[in-house]
């Protein structure tokens, strides 16, 4: 029998499997880009074979551009070494169903060399494991969710792509931030994707509306910060196929038009073994442990250095906009949503909010920046300034980078992101984003040719 929860165990899927209830097992990772990617396996070849010894792709699937073009100038591989293969290893942690797609059971893979499973160092998962067996090694646990914006579109996928993307229909016709008369015309898709994510194994929190037309943002419940982010990546990609199954889009776009982009605020806390908060201490003032102190201490001195890691793409620095909710000075505060770091909760309930990331973000890069910073606070001892009272707006703190080219130099000549990250990993991503500067600088935009056409 198939468990309601819809997580499954090896033993599980066999059954399943061996009763025809399901026919297909997706093994996928999370690319460069933040996409969920693999390939559909056999039921039964999975569990013959793969399940134990992985299944092979292509390695220059983390090193292309988003539209699946091989880029050169990468370490890991080129047309010099043959684009060889590397293996797909199943986390069999993360079996579980699909339950908007028919028969279907999907796992999460870490990535190694094909010849003797040596983990990939630039994988986005690996980069968030390294972070997290630091803590471990320390006996904490960090405890992460992710909120993930996105707008609705009447439009499907096909019929917008042929429109190129313009004079598309929001699901809303005006600002539906908390409304629910509104945002009750998308209920359907809605109530679709969060029954269909809690039947993938989730645990889904509720959705509200937000303040651009058609715009939404569906939470989930903190978990494992390894948990989250592979949790994320599945929601992201089904969203977007539950939303074609029917006739609409959506788009995760850090900034799709001029009103309120899309965000993905991140909130971390940390856990001892046992399961203990170690952020909150009743007996200071404003109910914050030094630990908790440090490691917020550690986030804004390394902010505007890892940027590049929360905003990896052009369009994610469109949305750091001046009284837009998205964050443009390196602060923090007590339930500040102006600030980049906004402190929330109390007792066990005590994080960190970090508001900088955008709805396009790779979560596990961001998740494992949030950590290493945190970390390298408290190794270091950091010492945390007053929280700021009132409009980081007009604040005259130091700014997030405003653009990609920016954020990749400052990652490139950080010395704290090679010390935690590693030269190969900086390298790596500082060459996607060298890749997608280029590419931006080549193109002619609609915009030059609305105000060049006729009127220069």
């Amino acid at each position: 029998m198939i468990p309601a929860s819809g997580n499954l165990t090896p033993e599980q899927l066999r059954n399943a499997v061996a009763a025809g209830d399901i026919d297909t097992v997706i093994v996928a990772f999370t690319d460069m880009q933040g996409r969920l990617v693999g390939k559909r396996i056999s039921a039964r070849l999975f569990l013959e074979d793969a399940m134990d010894h992985g299944t092979e792709c292509c390695n220059y699937l983390l090193t292309v551009d988003v539209e699946l073009n091989t880029v050169e100038g990468y370490a890991l591989t080129s047309w010099e070494s043959g684009y060889g293969d590397m293996a797909m290893v199943p986390d069999l942690s993360t079996l579980r169903l699909v339950p908007w797609l028919p028969a279907t059971a999907l796992v999460i893979a870490d990535l190694t060399t094909a010849r003797d499973h040596t983990p990939i160092p630039v994988s986005p998962r690996q980069i968030l494991r390294t972070q997290v067996e630091r803590f471990e090694k320390l006996g904490l646990v960090p405890q992460v969710a992710t909120e993930l914006e996105f707008i609705v579109f009447e439009d499907d996928y096909r019929s917008a792509w042929q429109k190129g993307y313009r004079d598309l229909t929001a699901g809303s016709d005006y600002n539906v931030d908390y409304a629910l008369h509104a945002s009750t015309r998308m209920e359907p898709l809605l109530r679709d994707i969060r029954n269909s994510m809690d039947g993938a194994g989730m645990y889904c929190e509720g959705v509200k509306g937000e303040c651009n037309f058609g715009q939404q943002e569906i939470a989930f419940r903190y978990a494992h910060a390894l948990n989250t982010c592979d949790n994320h990546s599945i929601f992201k990609s089904g969203t977007k196929e539950i939303a074609d199954a029917h006739g609409k889009s959506i788009t995760f776009m850090a900034k799709f038009n001029e009103r309120e982009g899309s965000s993905c605020h991140v909130h971390a806390s940390l856990r001892t073994e046992a399961g203990d908060p170690v952020f909150a201490d009743d007996s200071a003032p404003d109910g914050m442990s030094p630990m908790f102190r440090s490691f917020i201490a550690g986030q804004l001195a390394a902010t505007r250095e890892f940027t590049l890691m929360f905003a990896p793409n052009i369009n994610s620095y469109k949305r750091f906009a001046n009284a837009s909710f998205a964050p443009t000075a390196v602060a923090w505060g007590h339930d500040n949503r102006t600030c980049s770091l906004r402190v929330v909760g109390r007792g066990h309930a005590m994080r960190v909010e970090n508001r900088v990331p955008g709805a396009d973000v790779n979560q596990y890069l961001a998740v494992a920046a949030m950590l290493a910073a945190g970390l390298n606070g408290i190794e270091q001892g950091m010492e945390l300034g007053e929280p700021l009272a009132g409009n980081a707006y007009t604040s005259d703190i130091e700014r997030v980078p405003s653009t990609l080219r920016e954020a990749a130099d400052l990652f490139e000549q950080s010395d704290l992101a090679r010390a935690v990250f590693g030269d190969n990993v900086v390298e790596h991503y500082v060459h996607a984003a060298r890749v997608e500067v280029a590419a931006f600088d080549s193109a002619i935009t609609d915009w030059e040719r609305v105000r060049g056409f006729e009127r220069l």
